[in-house]
């Protein structure tokens, strides 16, 4: 279901996109990213929590967020990689979301910390905060909860600088720069 009590139905695992040009699958970006980042966060004090350690784990948006939220977690941070255009964004509920109002200013806080460090540490164009009450794994949610779009897999600059290896240093910087940032104000 979309949401608690919705009668929508989504998909419960989807593959994402692809590099145009380095043929990398988002999934793979994702948890290359993702994986680099923990490390990062566990060096600067946090706890941490996977939702997937692998690419085989297939767990749906709904399932993630409700682990995130049995496990104890103060904040549920999902990182993706976008199709279309260039830049990075963030997504997060709106203040009408039908499942998770009382959510929306700790969440729109957590994308704005997210987005702005992220995009002042790799330079990518900063897309703002997406607002959207149709993301399964936002709509679940019991914690502050944000999507992190690193980029877009069909811009060449985008695609490219995400799959390099010293370019996701820089990446994961700035996204633990904005959990940092959060935890702070």
């Amino acid at each position: 279901p979309n949401g608690p009590g919705s009668s929508e139905m989504k998909a419960k695992c989807t593959s994402g996109t692809q590099g145009t040009y380095s043929g990398v699958p988002e999934y793979q970006l994702n948890l290359e990213v993702s994986l680099q980042l923990k490390d990062e966060l566990e060096q600067r004090g946090y706890q941490v929590v996977m939702t997937r350690t692998d690419n085989e784990t297939a767990i749906s948006n709904m399932e993630r967020a409700q682990y995130a939220a049995a496990q104890g977690a103060e904040i549920y941070v999902r990182i993706h990689a976008n199709g279309d255009a260039s830049g990075a964004l963030t997504m997060s509920p709106s203040q009408n979301n039908p499942y998770i109002p009382q959510l929306f200013e700790q969440s729109d806080r957590l994308s704005r910390c997210i987005i702005d460090s992220y995009c002042a540490a790799t330079g990518f164009q900063n897309l703002g905060i997406q607002c959207t009450d149709t993301m399964t794994g936002i709509n679940w949610s019991t914690v502050p909860v944000t999507i992190l779009e690193m980029g877009f897999m069909t811009s060449q600059n985008d695609d490219l600088k995400m799959n390099d290896a010293e370019f996701q240093k820089t990446m994961v910087q700035g996204i633990a720069n904005g959990i940092d940032s959060y935890f702070a104000s």
